[in-house]
């Protein structure tokens, strides 16, 4: 009986928001038809101001898209893309990008279940830690520079969940044909409907890009201040997990199921001053064929994370050196610096030689004596490394290369990295890649301190070691086919303590002793049949692991079948389809906020349950709106949705939003 009152609420509910949506499309493609947004008929007579304003317009409306640049941290430019896709409605999230492979929490701005890992590596010092809070923390590979004719501007909105929104402002202004500069900002508020997961964040990005007249003399910098907050919980206790599996209609209300504490909260803040330029001493031209470059990259990093509560849970973490105000800060600061000097030649190819250094600086402000063992407060000094790359084109080949060496301090590390890329035709395109690495484990596994006694250690582990060798064949969008194969030795894990028996979470850190032989093999394809179209994305994963120290599912697929049409003699562009996301049942990491660490299980298999989404979207000119029933067969399949041990995945929900771009 609560299931059908449910599903009638809930179609009740869809009816209402598609008639919305339909009466504003429409209003938007009829007012949109005129921009001035009325029928007045323009003025006969001008004056010189308004010929001066006209004449700017016409040459404004001269630059092509493809003059739009957006330029990588690796130099590969790409340019504004105002079009309506169904990758486009895969990026229309939090993240603005294609979570494939991502299992979201319930609240908009938490955390990420990760269902399949890439293991291809170039890092040669450790991570930060607290990596669940990372997926939206915008590192140096994140950011973006780029050159415009005229001003752009991107608007982004989405709503979420109770009380807030998600919106993202970016505008990039070339002031010169040598300068241009960027700011933008991304924010979130959201209540969230479980008690006390509420999420604040915010992304402040500030780029220059410079190129003198000459060419010879290239800069790059940006800005970028982060702050990420969320309220923890601990997830439902395991009453509530009963009484939401059961589906009873008076839970459906989820602020009234219990969760396992209401007094934390953790936020990860960082701020980040990066620049690289370069100089070309001598500079190909119709007389050489030579170019010598020197460069330099330097890059400060201030961040930390910090777990706040109230009031000890020591039924919950186990005992604490404090009963109330609990404060656990960890701190890093990096300074990086980079010398580089690259030859270019048409024969030889590409190639750079680099030295660089790592002043780092990570831990706490006080020293711990626990058992009569001293855990130090700082890990501290510098790491001294050289690296070089290669790359080549000749006619359909490409090949391209890296490594790098730790050669003095604290940590060893190395990598090498080898692609080759062949270009058959403009259709079929294959490329075989192969990596080795060896890291340092992340800093809070080699150190951590906490108010919480059972999270406080100090250890020395070996490096990470891991090989990749991948495979990637393309043609057209007919197939996309992806094939890797990992091995990982002294894989680095968090999971229950060993000595812990009774029902307290105690997760520390520990090293699988035994190698991990991971495959994974992704298939992309659309099918089209006139103007219907079924896009899938499949991903099969096997794991040999003796220990049982990574889980992930065997399957896990998306299927998305949508039709494209033109409306209102082409004013607008609309899609609508339907998309199914399943992955099969495994052993799912659990979570814990007082590490912002996921930690391994093998106690309970999650998963085997369809997720169901139905979409409309829609372009008008440069703007583009979305609609989405997400999770609509949340009522009537079960509720046996979870993203992690004891927090459930999102209920059915209808959210909306806009991307609106302006060229002025």
């Amino acid at each position: 009986m609560s299931n059908t009152l449910t599903i009638k609420r809930n179609k009740t509910i869809i009816k209402t928001v598609l008639a919305c949506f339909f009466v504003c499309i429409f209003n938007a493609a009829h007012a949109q038809g005129n921009p001035e947004g009325n029928s007045r008929p323009p003025r006969k007579e001008q004056d010189s101001v308004s010929n001066t304003r006209n004449a700017k317009k016409e040459q404004e409306k001269k630059a092509n898209i493809t003059e739009y640049q957006i330029i990588s941290v690796e130099n590969d430019t790409t340019y504004v893309d105002t079009t309506l896709t169904i990758k486009k409605e895969y990026k229309f999230n939090y993240l603005r990008k294609d979570n494939f492979g991502l299992m979201p929490f319930a609240n908009l701005g938490q955390t990420y279940n990760s269902l399949t890992y890439n293991f291809q590596n170039t890092n040669l010092m450790p991570g930060f830690g607290a990596t669940a809070r990372h997926f939206n923390y915008w590192e140096i590979e994140d950011i973006n520079y780029y050159r415009v004719p005229t001003p752009l501007t991107e608007l982004f909105f989405k709503t979420a969940f109770e009380q807030g929104q998600l919106v993202d402002s970016f505008i990039t202004i070339n002031t010169s044909p040598q300068f241009n500069f960027s700011i933008a900002y991304k924010g979130l508020r959201s209540l969230g409907k479980y008690q006390n997961a509420l999420t604040s964040t915010g992304n402040f990005r500030f780029t220059s890009n410079y190129q003198s007249k000459d060419k010879r003399y290239n800069a790059r910098g940006h800005i970028v201040t982060q702050d990420l907050m969320n309220q923890e919980n601990g997830g439902l206790e395991d009453t509530s997990v009963t009484n939401f599996t059961n589906g009873d209609e008076e839970f459906i209300d989820r602020s009234i199921l219990e969760v396992n504490f209401e007094n934390a909260e953790s936020i990860l803040v960082g701020k980040r001053f990066h620049l690289e330029h370069d100089y070309k001493l001598i500079q190909k031209d119709s007389l050489s064929k030579n170019e010598i470059k020197i460069g330099h990259i330097m890059s400060f990093e201030d961040k930390y994370f910090q777990y706040d509560q109230s009031s000890s849970e020591t039924s919950f973490f186990g005992e604490s050196f404090v009963s109330s105000d609990i404060k656990d800060r960890n701190t890093l600061e990096n300074f990086y610096n980079k010398v580089y000097l690259n030859y270019s030649n048409n024969l030889i190819g590409d190639l750079q030689f680099n030295v660089s250094n790592n002043n780092y600086n990570y831990g706490y402000n006080k020293v711990i004596v626990l058992d009569n063992t001293t855990i130090t407060n700082r890990l501290k000094g510098n790491v001294y490394s050289v690296g070089g790359k290669y790359k080549k084109q000749y006619k359909g080949f490409e090949l391209d290369g890296e490594f790098g060496l730790n050669v003095a301090g604290d940590f060893d590390g190395n990598f090498i990295k080898a692609k080759a890329t062949f270009n058959l035709n403009e259709e079929i395109a294959a490329s075989a890649s192969i990596n080795h690495s060896s890291q340092a484990p992340k800093y809070n596994t080699l150190l951590h301190q906490s108010s919480y006694k059972n999270y406080n250690w100090q250890n020395s582990f070996n490096n990470i070691e891991t090989q990749q060798l991948a495979f990637n064949l393309k043609y057209k969008q007919l197939a996309n086919i992806t094939v890797d194969l990992n091995t990982i030795t002294d894989y680095v894990y968090f999971k229950q303590d060993n000595n812990i028996t009774d029902t307290e979470q105690a997760i520390k850190p520990y090293q699988n002793n035994s190698t991990i032989t991971y495959l994974r093999a992704k298939l992309e394809n659309e099918i089209k049949f006139g103007k219907f179209a079924l896009n899938n994305t499949i991903l099969y994963q096997n794991v040999q692991d003796n220990n049982n120290t990574l889980n992930v599912p065997e399957l896990t697929t998306r299927n998305t079948l949508y039709f494209s049409s033109h409306m209102f003699k082409k004013a607008l562009f609309m899609q609508t389809g339907l998309t199914l996301n399943y992955f099969t049942k495994y052993y799912m990491n659990a979570y814990n906020p007082v590490l912002a660490e996921f930690y391994v299980q093998n106690t309970q298999k999650y998963g085997d349950f369809p997720r169901l989404d139905f979409f409309i979207n829609a372009k008008i000119r440069q703007t583009r709106l979305f609609l989405k029933a997400e999770h609509f067969n949340s009522s009537f399949t079960g509720y046996n949705y979870f993203s992690a041990p004891n927090n459930p995945y999102r209920d059915f929900i209808v959210r909306f939003g806009i991307v609106w771009n302006f060229f002025k």
